[in-house]
Protein backbone atom coordinates (compact mmCIF):
# COMPACT_ATOMS: atom_id res chain seq x y z
CA UNK A 1 0.00 0.00 0.00
CA UNK A 2 1.20 3.57 -1.14
CA UNK A 3 2.08 5.80 1.79
CA UNK A 4 -0.13 8.55 -0.10
CA UNK A 5 -2.78 6.29 -0.18
CA UNK A 6 -3.31 4.32 2.83
CA UNK A 7 -5.83 6.59 4.57
CA UNK A 8 -7.08 7.74 1.43
CA UNK A 9 -11.56 7.38 1.80
CA UNK A 10 -11.35 6.41 5.59
CA UNK A 11 -13.55 8.03 8.25
CA UNK A 12 -11.07 9.77 10.39
CA UNK A 13 -11.78 11.46 13.65
CA UNK A 14 -8.62 13.89 14.84
CA UNK A 15 -8.48 15.07 18.67
CA UNK A 16 -7.30 18.34 19.17
CA UNK A 17 -7.20 21.77 17.75
CA UNK A 18 -3.95 23.21 18.36
CA UNK A 19 -0.94 22.88 16.06
CA UNK A 20 -0.61 19.15 15.44
CA UNK A 21 -4.03 18.97 14.86
CA UNK A 22 -5.01 21.28 12.51
CA UNK A 23 -2.12 20.34 10.61
CA UNK A 24 -2.69 16.48 10.72
CA UNK A 25 -6.80 16.78 10.05
CA UNK A 26 -5.60 19.06 6.66
CA UNK A 27 -3.25 16.33 5.25
CA UNK A 28 -4.97 13.51 5.79
CA UNK A 29 -7.76 15.57 4.01
CA UNK A 30 -5.66 16.35 1.12
CA UNK A 31 -4.91 12.59 0.82
CA UNK A 32 -8.60 11.56 0.69
CA UNK A 33 -10.05 10.85 3.85
CA UNK A 34 -12.94 12.34 5.49
CA UNK A 35 -12.09 13.85 8.21
CA UNK A 36 -13.49 15.43 11.12
CA UNK A 37 -11.45 17.74 13.90
CA UNK A 38 -13.27 17.56 17.11
CA UNK A 39 -11.99 19.54 19.98
CA UNK A 40 -13.69 20.18 23.58
CA UNK A 41 -13.31 23.46 23.70
CA UNK A 42 -15.95 26.08 21.88
CA UNK A 43 -15.07 27.74 18.40
CA UNK A 44 -14.83 31.11 20.51
CA UNK A 45 -12.81 29.79 23.38
CA UNK A 46 -10.15 28.01 20.76
CA UNK A 47 -10.37 31.51 18.40
CA UNK A 48 -9.04 30.32 15.21
CA UNK A 49 -9.48 30.88 11.83
CA UNK A 50 -10.48 27.29 10.43
CA UNK A 51 -11.46 29.09 7.04
CA UNK A 52 -8.80 26.70 5.47
CA UNK A 53 -9.95 23.79 6.89
CA UNK A 54 -13.31 24.36 5.96
CA UNK A 55 -12.70 24.95 2.43
CA UNK A 56 -10.65 21.16 2.18
CA UNK A 57 -13.79 19.74 3.47
CA UNK A 58 -13.03 19.00 6.86
CA UNK A 59 -15.81 18.81 9.39
CA UNK A 60 -15.27 20.71 12.58
CA UNK A 61 -16.87 19.63 15.93
CA UNK A 62 -16.00 21.88 18.54
CA UNK A 63 -17.79 21.46 21.78
CA UNK A 64 -18.89 19.13 23.78
CA UNK A 65 -18.12 15.45 22.53
CA UNK A 66 -19.98 12.09 22.71
CA UNK A 67 -19.64 8.95 21.75
CA UNK A 68 -21.52 9.76 18.65
CA UNK A 69 -18.26 11.22 17.19
CA UNK A 70 -17.01 7.35 16.89
CA UNK A 71 -20.06 6.51 14.33
CA UNK A 72 -18.32 4.63 11.48
CA UNK A 73 -14.53 6.05 12.15
CA UNK A 74 -11.75 3.65 11.10
CA UNK A 75 -9.11 5.94 12.99
CA UNK A 76 -9.02 8.19 15.55
CA UNK A 77 -5.87 10.43 15.62
CA UNK A 78 -4.96 12.14 19.00
CA UNK A 79 -2.97 15.28 19.27
CA UNK A 80 -0.27 15.60 21.90
CA UNK A 81 -2.44 17.29 23.87
CA UNK A 82 -4.74 14.65 24.31
CA UNK A 83 -4.47 11.86 26.93
CA UNK A 84 -4.85 7.93 25.74
CA UNK A 85 -7.09 7.69 29.33
CA UNK A 86 -10.10 9.92 28.16
CA UNK A 87 -13.01 7.97 28.27
CA UNK A 88 -13.52 9.18 24.11
CA UNK A 89 -10.05 7.22 23.10
CA UNK A 90 -10.91 4.44 25.56
CA UNK A 91 -14.56 4.50 24.00
CA UNK A 92 -12.91 4.00 20.32
CA UNK A 93 -10.66 1.28 21.70
CA UNK A 94 -13.86 -0.46 22.91
CA UNK A 95 -15.10 -0.49 19.38
CA UNK A 96 -12.22 -1.48 17.61
CA UNK A 97 -11.24 1.96 15.84
CA UNK A 98 -7.09 2.13 15.62
CA UNK A 99 -6.18 4.96 17.77
CA UNK A 100 -2.41 6.34 16.80
CA UNK A 101 -0.93 9.73 17.73
CA UNK A 102 -0.02 12.29 15.12
CA UNK A 103 3.78 11.10 15.45
CA UNK A 104 2.42 7.73 13.89
CA UNK A 105 0.56 9.61 10.96
CA UNK A 106 3.82 10.97 10.26
CA UNK A 107 6.22 8.14 10.29
CA UNK A 108 3.23 6.08 8.21
CA UNK A 109 3.94 9.37 5.62
CA UNK A 110 7.42 9.89 5.30
CA UNK A 111 9.89 8.79 3.16
CA UNK A 112 12.39 10.35 4.63
CA UNK A 113 14.26 8.36 7.67
CA UNK A 114 12.95 9.52 10.67
CA UNK A 115 15.78 10.38 13.70
CA UNK A 116 13.50 10.66 17.04
CA UNK A 117 15.01 12.28 20.23
CA UNK A 118 13.38 11.66 23.51
CA UNK A 119 14.22 12.05 27.37
CA UNK A 120 13.15 14.19 30.53
CA UNK A 121 15.14 17.25 29.62
CA UNK A 122 17.42 18.55 26.98
CA UNK A 123 15.18 17.47 24.05
CA UNK A 124 14.64 21.01 21.99
CA UNK A 125 18.21 21.89 22.21
CA UNK A 126 19.57 18.35 21.18
CA UNK A 127 16.97 18.29 18.49
CA UNK A 128 17.97 21.67 17.19
CA UNK A 129 21.24 21.17 17.33
CA UNK A 130 21.77 18.15 15.51
CA UNK A 131 19.57 19.97 13.10
CA UNK A 132 21.88 22.17 12.26
CA UNK A 133 24.46 19.47 11.85
CA UNK A 134 22.35 17.60 9.51
CA UNK A 135 22.09 20.34 6.98
CA UNK A 136 26.17 20.29 6.77
CA UNK A 137 25.61 16.90 4.61
CA UNK A 138 23.87 19.43 1.87
CA UNK A 139 20.32 17.68 2.23
CA UNK A 140 16.72 18.40 3.18
CA UNK A 141 16.32 18.78 6.54
CA UNK A 142 13.20 18.64 8.25
CA UNK A 143 12.80 19.59 12.23
CA UNK A 144 9.43 18.90 13.85
CA UNK A 145 7.53 17.35 16.92
CA UNK A 146 7.17 18.48 20.01
CA UNK A 147 9.07 21.72 18.79
CA UNK A 148 7.96 24.09 15.27
CA UNK A 149 5.34 22.75 12.73
CA UNK A 150 3.66 19.31 13.23
CA UNK A 151 5.65 16.34 12.49
CA UNK A 152 3.33 15.11 9.87
CA UNK A 153 3.15 18.22 8.06
CA UNK A 154 7.37 18.13 7.92
CA UNK A 155 7.34 14.17 6.99
CA UNK A 156 5.09 15.10 4.32
CA UNK A 157 7.11 17.59 2.46
CA UNK A 158 10.79 15.63 2.96
CA UNK A 159 12.36 13.41 0.20
CA UNK A 160 13.37 10.63 0.60
CA UNK A 161 17.36 11.43 0.92
CA UNK A 162 16.58 13.91 3.51
CA UNK A 163 16.02 13.93 6.99
CA UNK A 164 13.33 14.11 9.35
CA UNK A 165 14.94 15.21 12.99
CA UNK A 166 12.14 14.49 15.66
CA UNK A 167 11.49 15.78 19.24
CA UNK A 168 9.21 13.29 20.59
CA UNK A 169 7.49 13.65 23.72
CA UNK A 170 5.82 10.84 26.16
CA UNK A 171 2.60 12.15 24.96
CA UNK A 172 3.14 11.46 21.53
CA UNK A 173 4.56 8.17 22.10
CA UNK A 174 1.43 6.96 23.77
CA UNK A 175 -0.55 6.35 20.37
CA UNK A 176 2.78 4.71 18.76
CA UNK A 177 1.98 1.67 16.90
CA UNK A 178 4.64 1.01 14.19
CA UNK A 179 6.62 4.11 14.86
CA UNK A 180 10.30 3.23 13.96
CA UNK A 181 12.87 5.60 13.93
CA UNK A 182 16.17 4.62 12.20
CA UNK A 183 18.16 6.00 14.65
CA UNK A 184 16.65 7.34 18.13
CA UNK A 185 18.05 8.83 21.63
CA UNK A 186 16.77 9.15 24.87
CA UNK A 187 19.14 11.24 26.90
CA UNK A 188 17.84 11.33 30.44
CA UNK A 189 14.51 9.91 32.37
CA UNK A 190 13.73 11.82 35.57
CA UNK A 191 10.23 11.90 37.29
CA UNK A 192 7.93 14.40 35.17
CA UNK A 193 4.25 14.12 33.51
CA UNK A 194 3.01 12.24 36.91
CA UNK A 195 0.09 14.26 36.43
CA UNK A 196 -0.90 12.33 33.46
CA UNK A 197 1.09 8.96 33.52
CA UNK A 198 0.78 8.22 37.09
CA UNK A 199 3.90 6.10 37.65
CA UNK A 200 7.43 6.17 36.78
CA UNK A 201 6.77 2.55 35.37
CA UNK A 202 4.36 4.00 32.63
CA UNK A 203 5.97 6.71 31.90
CA UNK A 204 9.43 5.01 31.34
CA UNK A 205 7.44 2.69 28.71
CA UNK A 206 6.36 5.47 26.82
CA UNK A 207 9.38 6.63 26.49
CA UNK A 208 10.66 3.02 25.35
CA UNK A 209 8.32 3.34 22.74
CA UNK A 210 10.94 5.28 20.89
CA UNK A 211 12.92 2.20 19.88
CA UNK A 212 10.68 -0.68 20.43
CA UNK A 213 9.88 -0.80 16.74
CA UNK A 214 13.40 -0.78 15.74
CA UNK A 215 15.07 -3.14 13.96
CA UNK A 216 18.92 -4.61 14.00
CA UNK A 217 20.31 -2.22 11.51
CA UNK A 218 18.27 0.69 13.26
CA UNK A 219 20.66 3.03 16.18
CA UNK A 220 19.20 4.05 19.63
CA UNK A 221 22.16 6.22 21.56
CA UNK A 222 21.50 6.15 24.91
CA UNK A 223 22.80 8.29 28.19
CA UNK A 224 25.28 5.99 29.96
CA UNK A 225 25.36 8.03 33.17
CA UNK A 226 21.33 7.49 33.34
CA UNK A 227 21.43 4.17 35.29
CA UNK A 228 17.73 3.61 34.25
CA UNK A 229 18.47 4.57 30.62
CA UNK A 230 21.53 2.67 30.21
CA UNK A 231 19.87 -0.51 31.30
CA UNK A 232 17.12 0.13 28.14
CA UNK A 233 20.23 -1.30 26.01
CA UNK A 234 18.95 -4.97 26.87
CA UNK A 235 15.81 -4.52 25.22
CA UNK A 236 17.06 -2.59 22.56
CA UNK A 237 16.56 -4.41 19.38
CA UNK A 238 18.98 -2.31 16.97
CA UNK A 239 23.13 -1.12 17.69
CA UNK A 240 23.60 0.38 20.71
CA UNK A 241 25.78 3.95 21.62
CA UNK A 242 26.50 5.21 24.83
CA UNK A 243 27.49 8.85 25.41
CA UNK A 244 28.99 9.83 28.60
CA UNK A 245 30.36 12.88 30.21
CA UNK A 246 31.65 11.52 33.04
CA UNK A 247 33.64 8.00 32.31
CA UNK A 248 35.42 6.81 29.43
CA UNK A 249 33.66 4.31 27.28
CA UNK A 250 35.71 1.25 25.59
CA UNK A 251 32.76 1.90 22.88
CA UNK A 252 30.96 5.22 22.29
CA UNK A 253 31.16 8.94 22.51
CA UNK A 254 32.79 10.54 26.27
CA UNK A 255 34.36 12.83 27.14
CA UNK A 256 39.04 12.74 28.01
CA UNK A 257 41.38 15.10 28.43
CA UNK A 258 38.97 18.01 27.91
CA UNK A 259 37.66 16.33 24.77
CA UNK A 260 35.21 14.56 22.43
CA UNK A 261 36.01 11.32 21.46
CA UNK A 262 33.52 8.61 19.68
CA UNK A 263 35.26 5.49 19.39
CA UNK A 264 33.03 2.73 17.17
CA UNK A 265 33.65 -0.41 15.08
CA UNK A 266 37.62 0.47 15.68
CA UNK A 267 37.36 4.07 14.96
CA UNK A 268 38.54 7.07 17.22
CA UNK A 269 37.09 10.12 16.62
CA UNK A 270 38.61 13.66 18.33
CA UNK A 271 35.34 15.83 17.08
CA UNK A 272 36.76 19.08 19.66
CA UNK A 273 37.36 20.47 22.73
CA UNK A 274 34.70 20.55 25.45
CA UNK A 275 35.71 24.71 25.48
CA UNK A 276 34.87 24.60 21.85
CA UNK A 277 31.33 24.43 22.70
CA UNK A 278 29.12 27.61 22.66
CA UNK A 279 26.60 27.07 24.63
CA UNK A 280 27.52 26.25 28.14
CA UNK A 281 26.73 24.36 31.12
CA UNK A 282 27.20 20.33 31.84
CA UNK A 283 24.01 19.62 30.37
CA UNK A 284 25.05 21.05 27.23
CA UNK A 285 27.81 19.04 27.12
CA UNK A 286 25.42 16.24 27.17
CA UNK A 287 23.25 17.53 24.54
CA UNK A 288 26.32 18.04 22.58
CA UNK A 289 27.67 14.30 22.85
CA UNK A 290 24.10 12.99 21.87
CA UNK A 291 23.96 14.83 18.62
CA UNK A 292 27.22 14.48 17.52
CA UNK A 293 26.57 10.57 18.47
CA UNK A 294 23.65 10.80 16.11
CA UNK A 295 25.08 12.68 13.58
CA UNK A 296 27.73 10.03 13.11
CA UNK A 297 25.20 7.19 12.31
CA UNK A 298 23.37 10.23 9.71
CA UNK A 299 26.76 10.72 7.88
CA UNK A 300 28.04 14.01 8.89
CA UNK A 301 31.81 15.05 8.42
CA UNK A 302 33.02 15.22 12.42
CA UNK A 303 34.84 18.46 11.61
CA UNK A 304 31.48 19.98 10.61
CA UNK A 305 29.10 18.58 13.79
CA UNK A 306 32.57 20.96 15.36
CA UNK A 307 32.18 23.74 13.57
CA UNK A 308 27.87 23.60 14.40
CA UNK A 309 28.92 22.79 17.97
CA UNK A 310 31.53 26.52 18.01
CA UNK A 311 28.33 28.70 16.84
CA UNK A 312 25.17 26.86 17.76
CA UNK A 313 23.93 29.61 20.00
CA UNK A 314 21.57 27.49 22.22
CA UNK A 315 17.21 27.92 22.28
CA UNK A 316 15.28 29.98 22.86
CA UNK A 317 13.40 29.65 26.70
CA UNK A 318 16.71 27.44 27.81
CA UNK A 319 18.89 29.71 30.06
CA UNK A 320 18.73 32.22 27.33
CA UNK A 321 20.26 35.51 27.97
CA UNK A 322 18.03 38.37 28.20
CA UNK A 323 19.15 41.79 29.74
CA UNK A 324 21.81 43.49 31.77
CA UNK A 325 20.58 45.67 34.28
CA UNK A 326 22.54 48.24 36.43
CA UNK A 327 25.01 45.04 36.91
CA UNK A 328 22.54 42.05 37.18
CA UNK A 329 21.93 39.80 34.64
CA UNK A 330 18.48 38.48 33.78
CA UNK A 331 17.88 35.24 32.17
CA UNK A 332 14.86 32.88 30.78
CA UNK A 333 14.68 29.64 31.55
CA UNK A 334 11.11 29.13 31.07
CA UNK A 335 11.31 25.83 29.11
CA UNK A 336 11.97 24.42 32.58
CA UNK A 337 8.66 22.51 33.12
CA UNK A 338 10.62 20.08 36.06
CA UNK A 339 12.95 20.21 39.00
CA UNK A 340 15.41 18.55 36.95
CA UNK A 341 15.54 20.79 34.41
CA UNK A 342 15.65 23.75 36.61
CA UNK A 343 18.49 22.02 38.43
CA UNK A 344 20.64 22.13 35.60
CA UNK A 345 20.10 25.94 35.18
CA UNK A 346 20.98 26.53 38.99
CA UNK A 347 23.95 24.74 38.38
CA UNK A 348 25.17 26.78 34.98
CA UNK A 349 25.30 29.77 38.61
CA UNK A 350 27.86 29.29 40.87
CA UNK A 351 25.72 31.67 43.27
CA UNK A 352 23.49 34.92 44.09
CA UNK A 353 20.87 33.97 41.68
CA UNK A 354 17.28 35.17 42.27
CA UNK A 355 14.57 32.56 41.26
CA UNK A 356 11.44 33.24 39.99
CA UNK A 357 9.92 29.24 40.25
CA UNK A 358 6.32 28.09 40.31
CA UNK A 359 3.41 27.49 38.25
CA UNK A 360 1.22 24.38 37.78
CA UNK A 361 2.64 21.72 39.88
CA UNK A 362 3.78 18.23 38.58
CA UNK A 363 3.83 16.86 42.30
CA UNK A 364 7.45 15.83 41.31
CA UNK A 365 9.75 14.98 44.29
CA UNK A 366 11.18 18.88 45.47
CA UNK A 367 14.48 17.08 47.28
CA UNK A 368 17.24 18.14 45.31
CA UNK A 369 16.08 20.98 43.91
CA UNK A 370 15.66 22.50 47.22
CA UNK A 371 19.06 21.51 48.29
CA UNK A 372 20.51 22.98 45.70
CA UNK A 373 18.06 26.19 46.08
CA UNK A 374 19.43 26.61 49.85
CA UNK A 375 22.80 26.10 48.28
CA UNK A 376 23.16 29.16 45.64
CA UNK A 377 19.38 31.21 45.93
CA UNK A 378 19.59 34.26 47.67
CA UNK A 379 15.78 34.70 47.22
CA UNK A 380 13.35 32.42 46.10
CA UNK A 381 9.83 34.22 44.33
CA UNK A 382 7.69 31.80 44.38
CA UNK A 383 3.99 32.23 42.25
CA UNK A 384 1.30 30.24 40.75
CA UNK A 385 -0.78 27.04 41.86
CA UNK A 386 2.50 25.65 43.19
CA UNK A 387 3.75 27.73 45.14
CA UNK A 388 2.31 26.49 48.52
CA UNK A 389 3.53 23.24 48.07
CA UNK A 390 7.32 25.04 47.14
CA UNK A 391 6.77 27.62 49.80
CA UNK A 392 6.68 24.34 52.35
CA UNK A 393 8.96 22.45 50.83
CA UNK A 394 11.44 25.35 50.38
CA UNK A 395 10.88 25.92 54.53
CA UNK A 396 11.89 22.28 55.25
CA UNK A 397 14.96 22.42 53.53
CA UNK A 398 15.57 25.89 55.37
CA UNK A 399 15.94 27.86 52.33
CA UNK A 400 16.36 31.51 53.31
CA UNK A 401 14.39 34.91 51.90
CA UNK A 402 10.90 33.07 50.49
CA UNK A 403 9.00 35.41 48.84
CA UNK A 404 5.09 34.63 47.84
CA UNK A 405 3.75 36.82 44.60
CA UNK A 406 -0.07 37.10 43.42
CA UNK A 407 1.14 37.97 39.64
CA UNK A 408 3.84 37.21 37.04
CA UNK A 409 4.50 40.96 36.83
CA UNK A 410 4.88 41.10 40.81
CA UNK A 411 7.09 38.42 40.80
CA UNK A 412 9.60 40.08 37.86
CA UNK A 413 9.29 43.53 39.82
CA UNK A 414 9.80 42.34 43.05
CA UNK A 415 13.29 40.24 41.36
CA UNK A 416 14.66 43.71 40.32
CA UNK A 417 13.88 45.47 43.26
CA UNK A 418 15.72 42.98 45.52
CA UNK A 419 18.17 42.47 42.94
CA UNK A 420 22.08 44.07 42.92
CA UNK A 421 25.22 43.28 41.58
CA UNK A 422 26.82 40.37 41.71
CA UNK A 423 23.21 38.60 41.31
CA UNK A 424 21.65 36.80 39.12
CA UNK A 425 17.95 36.90 38.11
CA UNK A 426 16.72 33.43 36.57
CA UNK A 427 13.27 32.49 35.73
CA UNK A 428 13.09 28.65 36.05
CA UNK A 429 9.82 27.41 37.03
CA UNK A 430 10.55 23.95 37.65
CA UNK A 431 6.93 23.93 36.69
CA UNK A 432 4.28 23.63 34.07
CA UNK A 433 3.14 26.49 33.05
CA UNK A 434 -0.89 26.10 32.18
CA UNK A 435 -2.07 27.78 35.16
CA UNK A 436 -1.05 31.32 34.06
CA UNK A 437 -0.42 30.69 30.28
CA UNK A 438 -0.58 28.94 27.39
CA UNK A 439 2.85 27.42 27.07
CA UNK A 440 6.22 28.07 28.30
CA UNK A 441 6.80 29.65 25.48
CA UNK A 442 4.16 32.98 26.29
CA UNK A 443 5.72 32.44 29.86
CA UNK A 444 9.07 33.24 28.69
CA UNK A 445 7.93 35.61 26.16
CA UNK A 446 5.88 37.74 28.91
CA UNK A 447 9.05 37.40 31.12
CA UNK A 448 11.40 39.34 28.17
CA UNK A 449 9.04 41.83 27.80
CA UNK A 450 8.67 42.62 31.44
CA UNK A 451 12.39 42.72 32.11
CA UNK A 452 12.65 45.18 29.00
CA UNK A 453 10.38 47.47 30.77
CA UNK A 454 12.45 47.50 33.57
CA UNK A 455 15.02 49.06 31.74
Amino acid sequence: MSKQTEFANKNILVLGAGVSGISVAYILRQLGAHVTLSDAKSADTINKDFSQLKEAGVVLALGNQNEELLVGMDYLVMSPGISIYIPLVAAAQGRGITVMSEVEVAYRLSNAPIVAITGTNGKTTTTTLLGEMLKTTGHQVSVGGNIGAALSEQALETGADGFVVAEISSFQLEGAIKFRPHIAAILNLTPDHLDRHHTMAVYQEMKERVFANQQVNDYLILNYDDVVVREMAKRAPGKVLYFSRRQRLESGIFVESGAIRLKWEGKVIDICTVNDIRIKGGHNVENALAACAIAYFAGVDPANMAEVLKVFPGVEHRIEPVAEIAGVAYYNDSKATNPESSIKALEAFPSHIILIAGGRDKNTDLTEFMKLVKERVDHLILLGEAQERFAESAVQHSVRNIHKTASFAEAVTLAHKLAQSPHVVLLSPACASYDMFNNYEERGNIFKDLVRRLG
